[in-house]
């Protein structure tokens, strides 16, 4: 075979949560080589017979246990060495899961664990750029979608909403534009209740009415 040809196809998840208020991705620990016991994106090789999609999907729920979730082809990444075996291109993904979501047991969930983007160890193969990668669609993403909503639970403030935005953006927003901007969104609604916290005034709860759904801003 020709050194130049085309031996492996792979894909990689990129999962995003926030927790603490910083933005997190989940990382699995490698047990073999090469880069054992580097951390590295879930994901693997994708079969013959299946497509990448399907194939990122599967991988997720069988290394992670998350199913069900949001989630986005990002981009093919192929240069050459990447992956010390042979010449392999990944197809990557990213998925965003909202905060406090449980993982299911796996065989790998004693490697698996939740790490700050802004603090990310050494990674194997290119993983550490399909984070960066990833997080910048993200952050371009706020701007034209509902791609945030996805990080809420059922029920939330508009300051929660505001703090996932500030959290990925990494900056502080204008509090008054913000609440002007969402409150036009046709997916949020009021459930009706209040939050309350203390001696502060209590806050209306929201709910999205297509939690499953990214929706286009225009």
């Amino acid at each position: 075979m020709d050194n130049g040809a085309l031996t492996g196809l792979a894909t990689d998840v990129v999962v995003f949560t926030i927790r603490a208020q910083r933005l997190c991705v989940l990382l699995v620990r490698r047990t073999r080589e090469p880069f054992a016991e580097h951390w590295a994106l879930p994901g693997g090789t994708v079969p013959a017979d299946e497509g990448l999609d399907a194939c990122a999907r599967r991988l997720l729920r069988e290394k992670t246990g998350l199913h069900g979730v949001y989630l986005e082809q990002l981009y093919s990444f192929g240069s050459p060495g990447r992956d010390p075996r042979a010449r392999v291109v990944s197809v990557s993904y990213f998925a965003v899961v909202p905060p406090g979501c449980l993982l299911s047991v796996t065989d790998h969930s004693s490697r698996l664990a939740w790490t700050a983007v802004d603090a990310l160890p050494v990674m194997a193969f290119d993983h550490g750029e399909i984070v960066s990668m990833a997080h910048r669609r993200l952050a371009s993403k706020l701007e034209y979608s509902t791609i945030a909503l996805q990080f809420m639970g059922e029920r939330f403030t508009l300051s929660e909403l505001q703090s996932v935005y500030e959290t990925i953006l990494g900056e502080q927003l204008d509090k008054r534009n913000f609440r002007k901007r969402v409150r036009n969104l046709p997916c949020l609604e009021e459930t009706g209740e209040w939050f309350r916290a203390g001696n502060h005034r209590p806050a209306r709860l929201f709910r999205v009415t297509r939690p499953s759904r990214v929706d286009i801003i225009k």
